[in-house]
Protein backbone atom coordinates (compact mmCIF):
# COMPACT_ATOMS: atom_id res chain seq x y z
CA UNK A 1 0.00 0.00 0.00
CA UNK A 2 1.21 3.63 -1.23
CA UNK A 3 1.40 6.16 1.39
CA UNK A 4 -0.57 9.60 0.30
CA UNK A 5 1.79 11.88 1.82
CA UNK A 6 3.59 14.09 -0.36
CA UNK A 7 4.95 12.36 -3.82
CA UNK A 8 4.60 9.30 -3.11
CA UNK A 9 0.40 9.27 -3.84
CA UNK A 10 1.03 10.85 -7.01
CA UNK A 11 3.67 8.38 -7.86
CA UNK A 12 0.96 5.35 -7.75
CA UNK A 13 -1.61 7.30 -9.14
CA UNK A 14 0.45 7.51 -11.94
CA UNK A 15 2.00 3.74 -12.33
CA UNK A 16 -1.95 2.53 -12.00
CA UNK A 17 -2.81 5.18 -15.35
CA UNK A 18 0.46 3.77 -16.84
CA UNK A 19 -0.97 0.21 -16.96
CA UNK A 20 -4.10 1.45 -18.45
CA UNK A 21 -4.39 0.74 -22.20
CA UNK A 22 -5.99 3.58 -22.62
CA UNK A 23 -2.92 5.89 -21.28
CA UNK A 24 0.00 4.18 -22.53
CA UNK A 25 2.65 5.14 -20.24
CA UNK A 26 3.15 8.78 -19.35
CA UNK A 27 7.15 8.40 -20.54
CA UNK A 28 5.85 6.76 -23.79
CA UNK A 29 3.51 9.78 -24.28
CA UNK A 30 6.15 12.47 -22.92
CA UNK A 31 8.59 11.07 -26.10
CA UNK A 32 5.88 10.97 -28.70
CA UNK A 33 5.06 14.71 -27.39
CA UNK A 34 8.59 15.59 -27.82
CA UNK A 35 9.05 13.63 -31.11
CA UNK A 36 5.92 15.30 -32.67
CA UNK A 37 6.70 18.86 -31.71
CA UNK A 38 10.47 18.74 -32.71
CA UNK A 39 9.14 17.27 -36.18
CA UNK A 40 6.81 20.13 -36.69
CA UNK A 41 9.47 22.56 -36.12
CA UNK A 42 11.82 20.97 -38.34
CA UNK A 43 9.22 20.64 -41.00
CA UNK A 44 7.85 24.53 -40.60
CA UNK A 45 11.81 25.17 -40.49
CA UNK A 46 12.25 23.05 -43.91
CA UNK A 47 9.58 24.78 -45.86
CA UNK A 48 10.36 28.00 -44.09
CA UNK A 49 14.01 27.78 -45.93
CA UNK A 50 11.88 26.41 -49.31
CA UNK A 51 10.02 28.75 -51.86
CA UNK A 52 6.77 29.96 -50.91
CA UNK A 53 5.09 28.04 -53.70
CA UNK A 54 5.49 25.38 -51.51
CA UNK A 55 1.98 25.96 -49.85
CA UNK A 56 0.93 28.78 -52.13
CA UNK A 57 0.26 27.21 -55.59
CA UNK A 58 -0.11 23.65 -55.16
CA UNK A 59 1.28 21.59 -58.43
CA UNK A 60 1.04 17.53 -58.19
CA UNK A 61 4.33 17.45 -56.72
CA UNK A 62 4.24 20.09 -54.54
CA UNK A 63 0.76 17.88 -52.79
CA UNK A 64 2.91 14.93 -52.76
CA UNK A 65 5.35 16.77 -50.66
CA UNK A 66 2.47 18.25 -48.37
CA UNK A 67 1.16 15.18 -47.78
CA UNK A 68 4.35 13.07 -47.13
CA UNK A 69 5.44 15.75 -44.52
CA UNK A 70 1.85 15.40 -42.76
CA UNK A 71 2.71 11.25 -43.25
CA UNK A 72 5.65 12.22 -40.97
CA UNK A 73 4.81 14.94 -38.86
CA UNK A 74 2.04 12.54 -38.11
CA UNK A 75 3.50 8.92 -37.72
CA UNK A 76 6.89 8.99 -36.58
CA UNK A 77 5.80 10.11 -33.13
CA UNK A 78 3.80 7.45 -32.58
CA UNK A 79 6.17 4.86 -34.07
CA UNK A 80 8.33 3.23 -30.75
CA UNK A 81 10.72 1.94 -32.94
CA UNK A 82 11.26 5.34 -35.11
CA UNK A 83 13.37 7.71 -33.19
CA UNK A 84 13.21 11.67 -33.74
CA UNK A 85 16.39 11.87 -35.62
CA UNK A 86 15.14 8.91 -38.25
CA UNK A 87 12.02 11.29 -38.86
CA UNK A 88 13.94 14.43 -39.56
CA UNK A 89 16.29 12.85 -41.88
CA UNK A 90 13.24 11.35 -43.85
CA UNK A 91 11.27 14.78 -43.38
CA UNK A 92 14.40 16.37 -44.45
CA UNK A 93 14.73 14.00 -47.43
CA UNK A 94 11.37 14.83 -48.98
CA UNK A 95 12.41 18.44 -47.95
CA UNK A 96 15.44 18.21 -50.33
CA UNK A 97 13.82 16.56 -53.10
CA UNK A 98 11.25 18.44 -53.45
CA UNK A 99 13.47 21.65 -53.54
CA UNK A 100 15.85 20.12 -56.75
CA UNK A 101 12.44 19.11 -58.34
CA UNK A 102 11.03 22.92 -58.02
CA UNK A 103 14.51 23.93 -59.23
CA UNK A 104 14.59 21.33 -62.40
CA UNK A 105 11.28 22.90 -63.65
CA UNK A 106 12.94 25.75 -64.11
CA UNK A 107 15.06 23.82 -66.66
CA UNK A 108 12.11 23.46 -70.06
CA UNK A 109 13.79 20.34 -70.78
CA UNK A 110 12.72 19.17 -67.19
CA UNK A 111 9.62 21.17 -66.70
CA UNK A 112 7.67 18.45 -69.20
CA UNK A 113 8.15 15.60 -67.01
CA UNK A 114 6.48 17.72 -63.95
CA UNK A 115 4.46 20.07 -65.40
CA UNK A 116 1.90 19.46 -67.77
CA UNK A 117 1.59 22.42 -70.61
CA UNK A 118 -1.91 24.45 -70.26
CA UNK A 119 -4.74 23.33 -72.42
CA UNK A 120 -6.78 25.08 -74.40
CA UNK A 121 -10.45 23.94 -73.61
CA UNK A 122 -12.48 26.49 -75.28
CA UNK A 123 -11.83 28.28 -78.57
CA UNK A 124 -14.01 31.49 -79.96
CA UNK A 125 -17.05 29.75 -78.29
CA UNK A 126 -16.30 26.14 -79.35
CA UNK A 127 -15.69 23.52 -77.26
CA UNK A 128 -12.79 21.38 -77.88
CA UNK A 129 -14.07 18.24 -76.75
CA UNK A 130 -11.02 15.86 -77.19
CA UNK A 131 -9.05 18.21 -74.78
CA UNK A 132 -11.66 18.60 -72.94
CA UNK A 133 -12.15 14.54 -72.85
CA UNK A 134 -7.87 14.71 -71.58
CA UNK A 135 -8.52 17.30 -68.64
CA UNK A 136 -10.87 14.81 -67.23
CA UNK A 137 -14.31 17.12 -67.63
CA UNK A 138 -17.25 17.21 -68.84
CA UNK A 139 -19.32 19.52 -71.08
CA UNK A 140 -21.67 20.09 -67.54
CA UNK A 141 -18.41 20.83 -66.01
CA UNK A 142 -17.67 23.38 -68.67
CA UNK A 143 -20.93 24.96 -68.37
CA UNK A 144 -21.13 25.17 -64.65
CA UNK A 145 -17.40 26.91 -65.10
CA UNK A 146 -18.75 29.27 -67.38
CA UNK A 147 -21.65 30.27 -65.57
CA UNK A 148 -18.86 30.79 -62.34
CA UNK A 149 -16.96 33.25 -64.50
CA UNK A 150 -20.63 35.11 -65.38
CA UNK A 151 -20.46 33.93 -69.19
CA UNK A 152 -24.07 32.68 -69.99
CA UNK A 153 -23.33 32.20 -73.65
CA UNK A 154 -20.70 30.22 -75.50
CA UNK A 155 -19.93 32.75 -77.93
CA UNK A 156 -19.40 35.33 -74.93
CA UNK A 157 -16.15 32.81 -74.06
CA UNK A 158 -12.74 33.72 -76.13
CA UNK A 159 -10.90 31.15 -74.37
CA UNK A 160 -10.87 28.56 -71.55
CA UNK A 161 -7.95 27.08 -70.60
CA UNK A 162 -7.01 23.98 -68.04
CA UNK A 163 -3.69 25.86 -66.22
CA UNK A 164 -0.64 23.60 -65.45
CA UNK A 165 -2.10 23.80 -61.89
CA UNK A 166 -5.25 22.21 -62.77
CA UNK A 167 -7.29 25.82 -62.41
CA UNK A 168 -9.34 26.98 -65.62
CA UNK A 169 -9.01 30.32 -66.36
CA UNK A 170 -11.70 31.65 -68.93
CA UNK A 171 -11.11 34.92 -71.43
CA UNK A 172 -14.25 36.47 -72.17
CA UNK A 173 -14.07 37.91 -75.71
CA UNK A 174 -14.84 41.40 -74.60
CA UNK A 175 -11.74 41.23 -72.65
CA UNK A 176 -9.55 40.87 -75.69
CA UNK A 177 -8.19 43.76 -77.62
CA UNK A 178 -4.95 42.33 -79.18
CA UNK A 179 -5.59 39.87 -81.30
CA UNK A 180 -2.82 37.93 -80.57
CA UNK A 181 -2.03 38.58 -76.70
CA UNK A 182 1.46 37.75 -75.17
CA UNK A 183 0.26 35.12 -72.92
CA UNK A 184 -1.84 33.25 -74.68
CA UNK A 185 0.05 33.28 -78.13
CA UNK A 186 0.85 29.49 -78.95
CA UNK A 187 -2.24 28.12 -77.37
CA UNK A 188 -4.67 28.21 -80.06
Amino acid sequence: MQSRDGDGAVTARAARLDRLPLFGGFSALGWVIVKALLLYLTAVFGFRLGERRTLAEMSAFDFVAAVAVGAIVGRVPNATTTSYVSGAATLVTVLVAHRIVSRLRQIPRFATLFDHPPKVLLSRGQIIDSELRRAGLTRDDMHALLRQHGVLNLEDAHLVIFEQRGKLSVIRRDEVRDPAPELIRGLH
